[in-house]
Protein backbone atom coordinates (compact mmCIF):
# COMPACT_ATOMS: atom_id res chain seq x y z
CA UNK A 1 0.00 0.00 0.00
CA UNK A 2 1.46 3.32 -1.07
CA UNK A 3 0.65 6.11 1.38
CA UNK A 4 1.32 8.85 -1.13
CA UNK A 5 -1.74 7.77 -3.13
CA UNK A 6 -3.76 8.99 -0.14
CA UNK A 7 -2.16 12.43 -0.19
CA UNK A 8 -3.79 15.11 -2.39
CA UNK A 9 -1.30 16.76 -4.75
CA UNK A 10 -2.21 20.09 -3.16
CA UNK A 11 -1.01 18.80 0.21
CA UNK A 12 2.25 17.68 -1.38
CA UNK A 13 2.71 21.26 -2.55
CA UNK A 14 2.09 22.61 0.95
CA UNK A 15 4.54 20.10 2.41
CA UNK A 16 7.16 21.11 -0.14
CA UNK A 17 6.49 24.80 0.55
CA UNK A 18 7.36 24.31 4.23
CA UNK A 19 10.33 22.06 3.45
CA UNK A 20 11.60 24.67 0.97
CA UNK A 21 10.55 28.11 2.24
CA UNK A 22 11.44 29.71 -1.11
CA UNK A 23 8.19 28.24 -2.49
CA UNK A 24 6.29 30.77 -0.36
CA UNK A 25 7.76 33.68 -2.29
CA UNK A 26 5.82 35.61 -4.94
CA UNK A 27 7.42 33.64 -7.79
CA UNK A 28 5.61 30.47 -6.74
CA UNK A 29 2.48 31.81 -5.03
CA UNK A 30 0.21 31.17 -8.02
CA UNK A 31 1.01 27.45 -7.84
CA UNK A 32 -1.10 27.14 -4.68
CA UNK A 33 -4.21 27.92 -6.79
CA UNK A 34 -3.43 25.54 -9.66
CA UNK A 35 -4.56 21.96 -10.15
CA UNK A 36 -2.02 19.23 -10.90
CA UNK A 37 -2.61 15.85 -12.52
CA UNK A 38 0.09 14.08 -10.50
CA UNK A 39 3.20 14.70 -8.42
CA UNK A 40 5.33 14.89 -11.56
CA UNK A 41 3.10 17.65 -12.90
CA UNK A 42 3.61 19.55 -9.65
CA UNK A 43 7.40 19.17 -9.83
CA UNK A 44 7.38 20.27 -13.47
CA UNK A 45 5.42 23.40 -12.55
CA UNK A 46 7.86 24.23 -9.74
CA UNK A 47 10.87 23.79 -12.03
CA UNK A 48 9.25 25.84 -14.81
CA UNK A 49 8.47 28.73 -12.44
CA UNK A 50 11.84 28.51 -10.77
CA UNK A 51 13.84 28.38 -13.99
CA UNK A 52 11.85 31.24 -15.55
CA UNK A 53 12.82 33.33 -12.55
CA UNK A 54 16.42 32.07 -12.68
CA UNK A 55 16.74 32.95 -16.38
CA UNK A 56 15.58 36.51 -15.66
CA UNK A 57 18.05 36.69 -12.78
CA UNK A 58 20.79 35.09 -14.84
CA UNK A 59 21.79 31.46 -15.28
CA UNK A 60 24.82 30.24 -13.40
CA UNK A 61 27.97 30.51 -15.50
CA UNK A 62 31.31 28.82 -14.97
CA UNK A 63 34.64 28.82 -16.76
CA UNK A 64 34.86 25.80 -19.05
CA UNK A 65 38.11 24.79 -20.76
CA UNK A 66 37.72 24.16 -24.50
CA UNK A 67 40.23 22.52 -26.81
CA UNK A 68 39.81 22.98 -30.57
CA UNK A 69 41.58 23.82 -33.78
CA UNK A 70 40.93 27.49 -34.63
CA UNK A 71 42.27 30.13 -36.98
CA UNK A 72 42.00 33.08 -34.59
CA UNK A 73 44.42 32.14 -31.85
CA UNK A 74 43.40 32.48 -28.21
CA UNK A 75 44.27 30.96 -24.90
CA UNK A 76 47.23 28.52 -24.87
CA UNK A 77 48.50 26.92 -28.08
CA UNK A 78 48.95 23.14 -27.90
CA UNK A 79 51.96 22.66 -30.17
CA UNK A 80 52.19 18.86 -29.94
CA UNK A 81 48.48 18.39 -30.65
CA UNK A 82 48.66 20.84 -33.53
CA UNK A 83 51.52 18.88 -35.12
CA UNK A 84 49.69 15.61 -34.59
CA UNK A 85 46.51 16.92 -36.22
CA UNK A 86 48.43 18.72 -39.02
CA UNK A 87 46.31 21.80 -38.43
CA UNK A 88 48.87 24.11 -40.11
CA UNK A 89 47.59 22.87 -43.48
CA UNK A 90 44.31 24.64 -42.73
CA UNK A 91 46.04 27.66 -41.18
CA UNK A 92 44.80 26.60 -37.78
CA UNK A 93 46.30 25.73 -34.40
CA UNK A 94 44.93 23.65 -31.54
CA UNK A 95 44.26 26.00 -28.63
CA UNK A 96 43.16 25.51 -25.03
CA UNK A 97 41.06 28.42 -23.82
CA UNK A 98 38.57 29.17 -21.04
CA UNK A 99 35.04 30.22 -21.86
CA UNK A 100 32.46 31.69 -19.47
CA UNK A 101 29.64 29.24 -20.12
CA UNK A 102 26.15 28.32 -18.82
CA UNK A 103 27.23 24.68 -19.07
CA UNK A 104 27.57 24.33 -15.29
CA UNK A 105 26.88 21.09 -13.44
CA UNK A 106 23.74 22.51 -11.80
CA UNK A 107 22.34 23.56 -15.17
CA UNK A 108 23.20 20.11 -16.53
CA UNK A 109 21.21 18.46 -13.72
CA UNK A 110 18.22 20.71 -14.42
CA UNK A 111 18.33 20.13 -18.19
CA UNK A 112 18.57 16.36 -17.67
CA UNK A 113 15.55 16.49 -15.38
CA UNK A 114 13.49 18.62 -17.77
CA UNK A 115 14.26 16.30 -20.68
CA UNK A 116 13.08 13.34 -18.61
CA UNK A 117 9.90 15.16 -17.65
CA UNK A 118 9.11 15.75 -21.34
CA UNK A 119 8.99 11.96 -21.82
CA UNK A 120 6.80 11.39 -18.77
CA UNK A 121 3.09 11.65 -18.08
CA UNK A 122 2.83 15.33 -17.28
CA UNK A 123 0.22 17.63 -18.80
CA UNK A 124 0.67 19.26 -22.26
CA UNK A 125 0.67 22.66 -20.54
CA UNK A 126 3.73 21.68 -18.45
CA UNK A 127 5.50 20.22 -21.47
CA UNK A 128 5.01 23.49 -23.34
CA UNK A 129 6.48 25.43 -20.39
CA UNK A 130 9.48 23.09 -20.24
CA UNK A 131 10.20 23.41 -23.97
CA UNK A 132 10.39 27.19 -23.56
CA UNK A 133 12.93 26.77 -20.74
CA UNK A 134 15.04 24.32 -22.75
CA UNK A 135 15.62 26.97 -25.45
CA UNK A 136 17.77 28.86 -22.92
CA UNK A 137 19.67 25.65 -22.06
CA UNK A 138 20.66 24.75 -25.63
CA UNK A 139 24.38 25.04 -24.78
CA UNK A 140 24.03 22.87 -21.68
CA UNK A 141 24.99 19.19 -21.83
CA UNK A 142 22.82 16.38 -20.51
CA UNK A 143 24.00 13.91 -17.87
CA UNK A 144 23.45 10.24 -17.29
CA UNK A 145 20.59 10.45 -14.75
CA UNK A 146 21.85 7.33 -12.95
CA UNK A 147 25.34 8.79 -12.42
CA UNK A 148 24.56 12.28 -11.16
CA UNK A 149 26.64 13.48 -8.23
CA UNK A 150 24.08 15.08 -5.92
CA UNK A 151 26.69 16.52 -3.56
CA UNK A 152 26.43 19.99 -5.04
CA UNK A 153 28.08 22.97 -3.36
CA UNK A 154 26.21 26.24 -2.90
CA UNK A 155 27.31 29.75 -2.08
CA UNK A 156 25.75 33.19 -1.91
CA UNK A 157 25.82 33.54 -5.70
CA UNK A 158 24.04 30.27 -6.54
CA UNK A 159 21.89 29.48 -3.50
CA UNK A 160 18.74 30.05 -5.59
CA UNK A 161 19.55 26.71 -7.22
CA UNK A 162 19.28 24.77 -3.98
CA UNK A 163 15.53 24.15 -4.06
CA UNK A 164 15.57 23.51 -7.82
CA UNK A 165 18.24 20.82 -7.48
CA UNK A 166 16.32 19.27 -4.57
CA UNK A 167 13.21 19.00 -6.75
CA UNK A 168 15.34 17.54 -9.58
CA UNK A 169 16.53 14.89 -7.13
CA UNK A 170 12.93 13.95 -6.29
CA UNK A 171 12.00 13.78 -9.96
CA UNK A 172 14.95 11.72 -11.19
CA UNK A 173 14.75 9.29 -8.29
CA UNK A 174 11.04 8.87 -9.06
CA UNK A 175 11.40 8.10 -12.77
CA UNK A 176 12.03 4.73 -14.37
CA UNK A 177 13.62 4.25 -17.77
CA UNK A 178 11.54 1.71 -19.70
CA UNK A 179 14.04 0.22 -22.13
CA UNK A 180 11.44 -1.86 -24.00
CA UNK A 181 9.47 1.20 -25.11
CA UNK A 182 12.30 3.68 -25.03
CA UNK A 183 10.20 6.07 -23.00
CA UNK A 184 10.35 7.31 -19.47
CA UNK A 185 7.45 6.00 -17.42
CA UNK A 186 6.03 7.78 -14.42
CA UNK A 187 6.50 6.06 -11.10
CA UNK A 188 5.38 7.43 -7.77
CA UNK A 189 7.71 10.43 -7.71
CA UNK A 190 7.71 10.36 -3.94
CA UNK A 191 8.44 6.76 -2.97
CA UNK A 192 8.54 5.68 0.66
CA UNK A 193 12.19 6.62 1.21
CA UNK A 194 11.92 10.10 -0.28
CA UNK A 195 8.50 10.76 1.23
CA UNK A 196 9.91 9.83 4.62
CA UNK A 197 12.58 12.51 4.26
CA UNK A 198 10.06 15.08 3.01
CA UNK A 199 7.69 14.17 5.85
CA UNK A 200 10.43 14.75 8.44
CA UNK A 201 11.56 18.04 6.89
CA UNK A 202 8.00 19.30 6.51
CA UNK A 203 7.19 18.76 10.20
CA UNK A 204 10.47 20.34 11.35
CA UNK A 205 10.10 23.39 9.12
CA UNK A 206 6.42 23.75 10.03
CA UNK A 207 7.29 24.13 13.70
CA UNK A 208 10.15 26.49 12.87
CA UNK A 209 7.83 28.70 10.83
CA UNK A 210 4.59 28.55 12.82
CA UNK A 211 5.79 28.18 16.42
CA UNK A 212 8.62 30.65 16.78
CA UNK A 213 8.29 30.66 20.56
CA UNK A 214 9.64 27.11 20.51
CA UNK A 215 13.15 26.03 19.59
CA UNK A 216 12.79 23.53 16.74
CA UNK A 217 15.78 21.57 15.50
CA UNK A 218 17.16 18.13 14.70
CA UNK A 219 20.16 17.77 17.04
CA UNK A 220 22.10 14.63 17.82
CA UNK A 221 21.71 13.15 21.28
CA UNK A 222 24.85 12.05 23.08
CA UNK A 223 25.08 8.66 24.74
CA UNK A 224 25.10 8.88 28.54
CA UNK A 225 28.40 7.09 29.08
CA UNK A 226 31.04 7.08 31.79
CA UNK A 227 33.93 9.38 30.89
CA UNK A 228 36.30 6.52 30.20
CA UNK A 229 33.90 4.63 27.91
CA UNK A 230 34.69 4.45 24.19
CA UNK A 231 31.72 5.65 22.13
CA UNK A 232 33.31 5.36 18.67
CA UNK A 233 31.50 2.09 17.91
CA UNK A 234 28.11 3.35 19.04
CA UNK A 235 25.60 4.51 16.42
CA UNK A 236 24.67 8.19 16.27
CA UNK A 237 21.35 9.20 17.79
CA UNK A 238 20.11 11.65 15.16
CA UNK A 239 16.69 13.09 15.96
CA UNK A 240 14.15 13.99 13.27
CA UNK A 241 12.49 16.83 15.18
CA UNK A 242 13.22 18.14 18.67
CA UNK A 243 10.99 20.85 20.14
CA UNK A 244 12.12 22.77 23.20
CA UNK A 245 10.56 25.58 25.19
CA UNK A 246 12.58 28.80 25.44
CA UNK A 247 13.32 28.17 29.12
CA UNK A 248 14.39 24.60 28.37
CA UNK A 249 11.91 23.11 30.84
CA UNK A 250 9.96 21.17 28.22
CA UNK A 251 11.49 18.99 25.50
CA UNK A 252 9.65 16.81 22.99
CA UNK A 253 11.56 14.47 20.69
CA UNK A 254 9.50 13.51 17.62
CA UNK A 255 10.42 10.59 15.40
CA UNK A 256 8.52 11.01 12.10
CA UNK A 257 7.65 7.65 10.54
CA UNK A 258 6.40 7.17 6.99
CA UNK A 259 5.67 3.49 6.41
CA UNK A 260 3.36 1.39 4.28
CA UNK A 261 2.29 -0.34 7.51
CA UNK A 262 2.20 1.50 10.82
CA UNK A 263 1.95 -1.61 12.99
CA UNK A 264 3.55 -5.01 13.02
CA UNK A 265 1.22 -8.02 12.95
CA UNK A 266 1.81 -11.40 14.52
CA UNK A 267 -0.93 -13.99 15.01
CA UNK A 268 -3.53 -11.34 14.03
CA UNK A 269 -2.33 -9.10 16.85
CA UNK A 270 -1.27 -5.55 15.94
CA UNK A 271 1.53 -3.90 17.89
CA UNK A 272 3.82 -0.90 17.53
CA UNK A 273 7.04 -1.53 15.62
CA UNK A 274 9.37 -2.65 18.37
CA UNK A 275 12.51 -1.01 16.95
CA UNK A 276 10.68 2.33 16.67
CA UNK A 277 9.64 2.18 20.33
CA UNK A 278 13.09 1.11 21.49
CA UNK A 279 14.62 3.95 19.48
CA UNK A 280 12.47 6.78 20.85
CA UNK A 281 12.77 5.41 24.40
CA UNK A 282 16.57 5.36 24.05
CA UNK A 283 16.59 8.93 22.76
CA UNK A 284 14.47 10.19 25.64
CA UNK A 285 16.39 8.40 28.42
CA UNK A 286 19.81 9.51 27.14
CA UNK A 287 18.55 13.07 26.73
CA UNK A 288 17.18 12.96 30.26
CA UNK A 289 20.52 11.70 31.60
CA UNK A 290 22.24 14.72 30.06
CA UNK A 291 19.74 17.13 31.70
CA UNK A 292 20.02 16.80 35.46
CA UNK A 293 17.44 19.45 36.44
CA UNK A 294 14.49 17.85 38.21
CA UNK A 295 11.94 20.33 36.85
CA UNK A 296 12.52 19.33 33.22
CA UNK A 297 9.89 17.32 31.39
CA UNK A 298 11.32 15.27 28.52
CA UNK A 299 8.88 13.37 26.33
CA UNK A 300 9.01 11.37 23.12
CA UNK A 301 6.61 10.79 20.25
CA UNK A 302 6.37 8.46 17.29
CA UNK A 303 4.38 10.36 14.66
CA UNK A 304 3.23 8.03 11.89
CA UNK A 305 1.72 9.09 8.58
CA UNK A 306 -1.73 7.55 8.36
CA UNK A 307 -2.32 4.54 6.07
CA UNK A 308 -5.57 2.92 4.89
CA UNK A 309 -5.28 0.20 7.51
CA UNK A 310 -8.16 0.00 9.97
CA UNK A 311 -5.94 -0.05 13.03
CA UNK A 312 -3.87 3.11 13.48
CA UNK A 313 -1.64 3.68 16.53
CA UNK A 314 -2.84 6.33 18.96
CA UNK A 315 -1.48 5.66 22.43
CA UNK A 316 0.26 7.35 25.32
CA UNK A 317 2.59 5.36 27.58
CA UNK A 318 4.34 6.38 30.79
CA UNK A 319 7.68 4.62 30.87
CA UNK A 320 10.22 5.01 33.65
CA UNK A 321 9.07 8.54 34.41
CA UNK A 322 8.73 9.75 30.82
CA UNK A 323 5.76 10.07 28.51
CA UNK A 324 6.06 8.27 25.17
CA UNK A 325 3.21 8.96 22.75
CA UNK A 326 2.38 7.18 19.52
CA UNK A 327 0.20 9.25 17.18
CA UNK A 328 -0.97 9.20 13.57
CA UNK A 329 -1.06 12.21 11.25
CA UNK A 330 -3.58 12.05 8.38
CA UNK A 331 -1.90 13.63 5.35
CA UNK A 332 -5.00 12.98 3.23
CA UNK A 333 -7.24 15.46 5.04
CA UNK A 334 -7.61 19.13 4.24
CA UNK A 335 -4.35 20.93 4.98
CA UNK A 336 -6.07 23.14 7.57
CA UNK A 337 -6.71 19.96 9.58
CA UNK A 338 -3.08 18.90 9.22
CA UNK A 339 -2.07 22.28 10.62
CA UNK A 340 -4.50 21.83 13.49
CA UNK A 341 -3.10 18.39 14.32
CA UNK A 342 0.46 19.74 14.47
CA UNK A 343 -0.66 22.79 16.46
CA UNK A 344 -2.50 20.52 18.92
CA UNK A 345 0.75 18.65 19.61
CA UNK A 346 2.48 21.93 20.48
CA UNK A 347 -0.48 22.98 22.65
CA UNK A 348 -0.51 19.69 24.53
CA UNK A 349 3.18 19.56 25.34
CA UNK A 350 4.12 23.23 25.72
CA UNK A 351 1.19 25.61 26.12
CA UNK A 352 -1.48 23.65 27.95
CA UNK A 353 0.57 23.09 31.11
CA UNK A 354 1.67 26.72 31.18
CA UNK A 355 -1.97 27.86 31.07
CA UNK A 356 -2.93 25.39 33.80
CA UNK A 357 -0.09 26.64 36.00
CA UNK A 358 -1.24 30.26 35.57
CA UNK A 359 -4.75 29.46 36.73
Amino acid sequence: MEINKLIPIKNLYYMLSYAFQVLKKDTYKKLSFEEFENAGDLCAAILAKGMTSQIKRGLERVYVTNTEAISALKGRIDISESIKECTEVKNQMVCNYDEFSVNSYKNQIIKTTLELLLKSGISPVRKKEIKKILVFLSEVEELDPYRINWKVQYNRNNQTYQMLIAVCYLVIKGLLQNSSEGKTKMMDFFDEQRMCRLYEKFILEYYRAEHRNLIAGAPQIQWALADEDDFDMLPKMQTDITLKSKDGNRILVIDAKYYGHNTQVQYDKHSIHSHNLYQIFTYVKNLEAANTRNDKKISGMLLYAKTIEQIQPNNVFHMSGNEIAVKTLDLGQDFSEIRKSLDDIADEYFYKEVIECVF
